[in-house]
């Protein structure tokens, strides 16, 4: 007779235990742990000593020298090539992020923070796939009416097809405006839960893209644990993950994220999928950015950059100029700088204020970029150029929000805090490229050939780059450097005063 058998997972981490702990043993998290029963089977499964025996029985208990030969794998001369053929999304950035289009039969697991836009972006994809491929969304947190209530703000101005009950009729749904640039749109609803539901509905539907949102709200009814549980979220990823890799349809699921930020569930919700992208943005802010973390069809660490307005979410053409200040009126303490993210360059302006502390320890704030690599520069500038930085709060932010963090940025970081604390203007039109080290010296950093021509197309007419890098022949004056010193020489020149500053106002 079968024998239940209990055991403990970690929601966190989905390590297993035999028995219940108040902190997980593997990952250190408190009350993690969830109570999880399997049922054993009766029959016997062969041990280790059987497949000797069957050894033994093929060989006689003797070596026989027969010629090897593969019962199932193949050698690469025996697989054929296929042609990967993307679908275009409809949204350039959401292209770029996959690799140059959405790939049949992958899956795509989109993460991001509560209200950040999930929905919003799938229901607007689904949309402009819908007028080529037959699409099925599936919601397990809103009702067809609360889909259908966005899909109108949206403009997905198509008879949205609402699946009530996959066991009796498809009911059409047609009162929404038509717009004539959307005939021919297949994107069918489908408010559901269950597992076994949804997997009946794709089988006889049959369509090119599934929309799951979201993973953690679905449940196989097989299973004891709640739904979002590290057993349901596992289980149902590999049931969806064979049918998109059988059926070759593709799926695109939305993945809860923690108070960390990391997608909730156990880590092989992210080794099962084909890629995982991160859609971050923050709330005071209107702009969005889509982010690649792991793709086998393309490259990683690309961005996409949408802007949240009352339609949706827009794609930003330039978004350049989405991080970058006004140029025509500078500060004291900005600098211009060129980060790259993946294979796009992006020209940001950082802004830094410098001023006298009040306490005993100074403070020091970064917004956008890497703390601790700002606490570094803080240190160089004192030891190598004679800055007292350990007198001074520093604050440090990009325009935008935009985080930046490569160690590209740090000799803008570094200009921005000198120019703050000589309170001078640095040239409008030079930016700056390249990574500090600890000695004060400005190291080279890659992808300076495409850097250097964003800032050309962009107007700028100065780079101070590190020494010794080659630069190619651009309409932009180069200034190499190699330590921290020579680049403030460069970007913020002497200013003597006149005798005209001495003198008070007219109005003192």
């Amino acid at each position: 007779m079968a024998k239940p058998k209990t055991f403990y997972v970690c929601n966190e981490c989905g390590a297993e235990s035999p028995q219940w702990f108040g902190k997980c043993p593997a990952c250190g998290t408190y009350n993690s742990l969830e109570e999880q029963i399997t049922i054993q089977s009766s029959v016997d499964v062969p041990s280790r000593g059987g497949v000797s025996s069957w050894q033994s029985t093929q060989t006689n208990g003797k070596s026989h020298a027969k010629p090897a030969k593969a019962r199932a794998s193949l050698t690469f001369d025996q697989i054929t090539d296929r042609q990967i053929a993307r679908w275009e999304s409809g949204y350039g950035e959401l292209d770029r992020v996959l690799g140059g289009g959405v790939v049949p039969g992958s899956m795509v697991l989109i993460g991001g923070d509560p209200g950040i836009g999930k929905s919003t972006l799938l229901l607007q994809v689904s949309n402009q796939l819908a007028q080529k491929y037959r699409i099925l969304y599936v919601t397990g947190e809103e009702s067809g009416q609360q889909v259908k209530l966005r899909a109108s703000r949206l403009g997905v101005s198509k008879s949205v097809n609402l699946i009530n009950d996959p066991k009796v009729t498809v009911v059409v749904d047609t009162t929404l405006p038509i717009d004539p640039d959307s005939i021919g749109a297949d994107l069918y609803v489908l408010p559901e839960t269950d597992l076994e539901e949804i997997l009946r509905e794709i089988d006889s539907l049959k369509p090119n893209v599934a929309v799951i949102d979201s993973i953690q709200t679905v449940f196989f009814p097989a299973l004891t644990s709640a739904p979002g549980s590290v057993a349901q979220v596992r289980e149902c990823t590999a049931a969806l993950m064979k049918v998109a890799k059988h059926e070759d349809v593709t799926m695109l699921i939305v993945g809860h994220v923690t108070k960390e930020g990391a997608i909730a569930g156990p880590k092989v919700l992210e080794h099962l999928v084909d890629t995982v992208l991160y859609f971050e943005g923050d709330r005071f802010a209107s702009h969005r950015l889509l982010r690649t973390v792991k793709n086998r069809f393309g490259a990683t660490h690309e961005i996409g950059i949408f802007e949240m307005v009352a339609e949706g979410l827009r794609e930003v053409a330039n978004p350049s100029e989405l991080f970058l200040g006004n140029r025509d009126d500078p500060a004291p303490g900005t600098a211009i700088v060129v980060a790259c993210e993946g294979t796009r360059p992006i020209v940001v302006e950082l802004q830094a204020l410098v001023s006298p502390t009040s306490y005993p320890s100074p403070r020091r704030a970064g917004t956008g970029v890497d703390y601790n690599r700002l606490v570094q520069i803080l240190a160089v500038l004192e030891k190598r150029v004679g800055i007292p930085m350990s007198k001074l709060d520093s604050y440090v932010a990009s325009a935008g929000g935009l985080n930046v963090e490569e160690p590209a940025v740090d000799l803008g970081i570094a200009i921005a805090i000198v120019a703050s604390f000589r309170d001078r203007i640095v040239d409008p039109g030079t930016v700056l490229i390249g990574e500090v080290g600890l000695g004060g010296q400005v190291r080279s950093v890659s992808q300076m050939e495409l850097r250097l021509k964003e800032a050309a197309k962009l107007g700028f007419k100065r780079a101070i780059v590190p020494k010794g890098t080659k630069f190619p022949d651009l309409n932009i004056e180069i200034l190499p450097v190699s330590k921290v010193i020579d680049a403030i020489i460069a970007a913020i020149p002497h200013q003597e005063l006149t005798t005209d500053d001495l003198e008070p106002d007219e109005d003192e």
